[in-house]
């Protein structure tokens, strides 16, 4: 990660705060806002559900892989460079997105944008760390945790407002603009490069984005083509066989991109997993319930994005309280184990999801799954970096945001394709049930449906066998998506009872410390 020195040239410390700030408060809308706008995109451009998977997944996957790799080059290349660099690149990516009427040309310029966000991401962390000193310093990466909270809280009731007013495209032309903005202020912001930076581990960089890629694409393609049959298996090793070139790359690197020794710290590891973990619980959310919300609980894109906000809100209020209440003395290894508690209780209590269920019975386990992922927030990063030698914070600061990233991508995947096989396979042992239906392809029929189109799923029936067998796709969807919330509070209390006896290994104190690539937990998701 990218090392602190003093910024040369001229700039202005109040319009390089607020340039990084609006470029970091697009990177979780872009997330966030497109989640809400997968339905109307799957309704235009009528595709099935691994393609849309993608808009979102390519972006997450494209934005955890790349961020040691833009840190690197951000320190040979110059921060405010790869900063503007990558805000072009964002922008661009996000204009095709605007116009094409393709998905692949969509997943592949999402993957771009997420390319464009790590560079943004980690060069504009950079650029405050050497344009701010002390508390000023402090100041402008509390601005900077606020702005990404806010981008992330704010994304689904903005994307909702333009989807219905304006249409899906209008999400992705609202970050344009805010990216066009912050381009014209790039000139105005001050160059820094580290001396010390020689080159990029390419060869890290590139094992590590293959293999996590070959592993996403093995999860997305396996419930429709089977785990055992087509090029699933092929994938899987081979995202095996990657990973394993990728740590002989790092063993042999003398100033690796990721630092393997890190793994051996308990305590460092068991504060990683904590936003792995609460990926399964929040991020996925964020992708999986406005699909359900509009096909099947018949809510508008507004409402939707409304309803959204019950969950992403907790994130700007509750860290204040957390703060507050760690200053008085509050131990942190119980606000992080309890955080997944209370995880594991929202995602249960959130089964009482049903398409008739009105949005007050929701409101419960939505703000309590916000408020999981908000206590977490800002303080995870701080124990992670406090919890190592201060001459490694630098490599777990990075190591930390990296696997915070791929663990979102992969959380998603995984829900994505355990929400797939549940409802197919409830189909499957429905069809046979409903007059005229028998003999229908469940797994087509899972598909459309989970991508919002439950209209065209029943294209073919009517009278009272459509109502019956809109009922079968609706009861299957909302069953499978009850056995994806059980699995998500499985894994938020097992992860919790893990976490708290990781975190009893004793260790030296070590100072905190802020460094250049320090990145605030609501600044990724």
């Amino acid at each position: 990660m990218s090392t602190a020195h003093p910024a040369t040239g001229r700039g202005n410390p109040t319009i390089t705060l607020i340039a990084v700030c609006l470029a970091v408060l697009v990177l979780p809308a872009s997330l966030t806002g497109t989640s809400v706008a997968l339905p109307e995109i799957s309704s235009e451009l009528h595709v099935g559900l691994a393609p849309l998977q993608w808009v979102v997944n390519a972006y997450n996957l494209a934005f955890a892989c790349f961020m040691l790799g833009c840190g690197s080059l951000a320190d040979i290349l110059g921060r405010r460079l790869v900063f503007g660099a990558g805000t072009a690149l964002f922008a661009l990516s996000t204009l095709a997105s605007a116009l094409t009427s393709d998905i692949l040309v969509l997943d592949v310029a999402r993957a771009l944008a997420g390319l464009g966000a790590a560079a943004v991401m980690t060069a504009g962390a950079a650029i405050l760390a050497t344009t701010f000193e002390g508390a000023a310093q402090a100041r402008a990466f509390a601005v900077l945790g606020s702005s990404a909270g806010a981008g992330l809280a704010l994304g689904p009731s903005t994307a909702g407002f333009l989807v219905d007013a304006f249409g899906w495209r209008s999400v992705f032309l609202s970050h344009l603009v805010v990216s066009v903005v912050v381009l014209i202020a790039v000139p105005l912001m001050p160059e820094s490069k580290n001396p010390a930076a020689t080159k990029v581990d390419w060869a890290g960089t590139t094992t590590f984005t293959l293999s996590l890629f070959c592993l996403m694409l093995a999860i997305v393609r396996g419930p429709q083509e089977g785990w055992t049959s087509g090029g699933t298996p092929a994938l899987i090793a081979g995202a095996v066989v990657l990973m394993a070139l990728f740590v002989v790359a790092e063993l042999r690197q003398a100033q690796p991109m990721f630092d393997l020794s890190l793994l051996k710290q308990g305590r460092f590891m068991a504060v990683s997993l904590i936003p792995v973990a609460l990926s399964f619980g929040f991020v996925c959310l964020l992708v999986l319930l406005p699909t359900y919300f509009t096909g099947v609980a018949g809510m508008g894109t507004n409402g939707s994005g409304a309803t959204m906000m019950l969950l992403t809100l907790p994130v700007l209020v509750v860290p204040l309280v957390v703060s507050k209440l760690v200053k008085h003395g509050v131990s942190t290894r119980l606000i992080l184990g309890l955080s997944l508690v209370v995880a594991a209780v929202g995602a249960g209590w959130l089964t009482v999801i049903a398409p008739d269920v009105p949005v007050p019975a929701l409101a419960g386990p939505l703000l309590l799954l916000g408020v999981a992922m908000g206590m977490t927030a800002g303080l995870v990063d701080g124990v992670a970096i406090t919890s190592v030698e201060p001459a490694q914070a630098g490599a777990a600061a990075g190591m930390f945001n990296t696997m915070r990233l791929a663990g979102e991508a992969f959380a998603i995947a995984v829900m994505s394709a355990v929400l797939l096989n549940s409802t197919r396979d409830r189909i499957a042992d429905g069809l046979a049930t409903v007059p005229g239906a028998a003999g229908g392809d469940a797994g087509a029929l899972a598909d459309r449906v989970i991508s919002g189109d439950l209209a065209g799923a029943a294209e073919g029936t009517t009278g009272a066998a459509r109502t019956e067998f809109l009922d079968l796709l609706t009861g299957s969807y909302t069953g499978a998506l009850h056995t994806v919330l059980w699995t998500v509070a499985a894994i938020c209390a097992a992860s919790a009872v893990l976490v708290s006896v990781m975190l009893r290994e004793r260790r030296k104190p070590a100072e905190p410390a802020a460094p250049a690539g320090f990145v605030p937990e609501e600044a990724a998701v």
